[in-house]
């Protein structure tokens, strides 16, 4: 049971990381297979191989370096998102072991996935907002931040799962008191 409560908490942290950037999470959980810390549920071996080590590096890499182009970090965006869900999912489902599988994938595709789109949609949000108010300008900010962010929940996810799961929840605290207050604020308005 300890090692279930262990990968949710893991799995649902590095979906949470997934959101901010799809493929810093995965390259990391990739890392933490090959070094042994990490161990994969049955059938997803396949993260902790050297190809697909070298396949998330190149992907990083690439996702990195694509949202500091001015347009393309809006379409990278709308391609994020449903990828940032599918990738939450994913993440969750590997490090998920001993459930029976209807809820093994319940638990990947509702709450993996689910984390990985809250904080996407959160940071879409947030990237929305920057362009209106500073022209894009400061959507390199955005993006650094975005994947500081990433790498700081997946090793936080990786060293400290339960700890990890508490800043997702306090995020998605804080997303829906934001929230609450734009939807209020536009009806006083209104």
């Amino acid at each position: 049971m300890t090692d279930t409560v262990f990968g949710i908490a893991l799995g649902f942290a590095l979906s949470a990381a997934c959101g901010f950037r799809v493929f810093v999470p995965l390259l990391a959980l990739s890392l933490a297979a090959q070094s042994g810390h990490v161990q994969l549920a049955p059938g997803f071996g396949w993260i902790g191989s050297d190809p697909a080590l070298l396949a998330l590096a190149t992907a990083t890499l690439v996702e990195v370096l694509a949202y500091y182009v001015p347009w393309l970090d809006h379409l990278l965006d709308t391609l994020a998102s449903p990828a940032a869900m599918l990738a939450g999912a994913v993440a969750t489902a590997s490090v998920v072991t001993d459930l029976p599988p209807l809820l093994h994938w319940s638990v990947a595709v509702i709450g993996g996935g689910g984390a990985a789109g809250i904080v996407q949609g959160a940071s879409v949000l947030m990237r929305i907002k920057s362009a209106v108010l500073t022209g894009g300008l400061a959507n390199p900010l955005v993006a650094t931040a975005e994947l500081a962010a990433a790498v700081a929940t997946s090793l936080l996810a990786l060293i400290a799962p339960a700890i990890a799961l508490c800043f997702f929840a306090l995020l998605c605290a804080v997303i829906a008191h934001a929230s609450a207050r734009y939807i209020l604020g536009r009806r006083q308005r209104g």
